[in-house]
């Protein structure tokens, strides 16, 4: 007899929270990844299963509880500058109000390195990421925003937040990835 529960996505996500990122093994270190470091790290800490992958949704899910909320953890596997394809097939698939039910988790140039920021809307600011985001789906929805910092005048943008950071950058920045329990608890509480 098959159990009830044999497959994911069983029950409808009150949340969907969603870490940016590019997959791949050469890319899980770079600092372009911290939104699937910090969504690897909630499920670690929420989750309820193992990472499936879901051509559906063009995206590696896996479902948790916080508090009394079902929540649906999201990688999406499009690469970062087309995001916005895969948070549009869920967001439609669940009929989901991205502005109350979505939290995007990113990393942010604009931002210090190690800060963390939540804003509940705006634009996509210089982020490739968020750009694809907000053309599939507008600007109402939450992000939660890992500063990097700048890099140095001249470096190469793309080059820069696609390379791993030396030590002493990447304890902060994983320090920043470990403070965002609380303002995801926040979000869905």
């Amino acid at each position: 007899m098959t159990p009830l529960r044999a497959t994911l996505l069983f029950v409808k996500p009150s949340f969907v929270i969603v870490g940016l990122g590019n997959p791949g093994s050469s890319y899980t270190e770079t600092r372009h990844n911290l939104g699937f470091k910090a969504v690897d790290l909630l499920k670690e800490k929420f989750g309820e299963g193992e990472w499936e992958d879901r051509q559906k949704f063009l995206s590696l899910v896996s479902e948790g509880k916080i508090g009394d909320s079902p929540v649906l953890f999201v990688k999406p596997q499009t690469f970062m500058n087309r995001s916005g394809e895969a948070i549009r097939k869920i967001t439609d698939f669940f009929k989901l109000d991205a502005g109350t039910q979505l939290l995007i988790i990113n990393d942010d140039i604009d931002l210090p390195a190690g800060e963390i920021r939540v804003r509940k809307s705006g634009g996509p600011g210089t982020h490739n990421g968020l750009k694809s985001v907000v053309e599939q789906i507008g600007e109402s929805f939450a992000r939660l925003r890992i500063g990097l910092g700048a890099p140095l005048k001249g470096e190469d943008l793309a080059a820069w937040v696609l390379s791993v950071p030396p030590e002493e950058e990447r304890r902060v920045l994983l320090r920043a990835v470990e403070s965002v329990i609380k303002p995801v608890e926040e979000f869905v509480g």
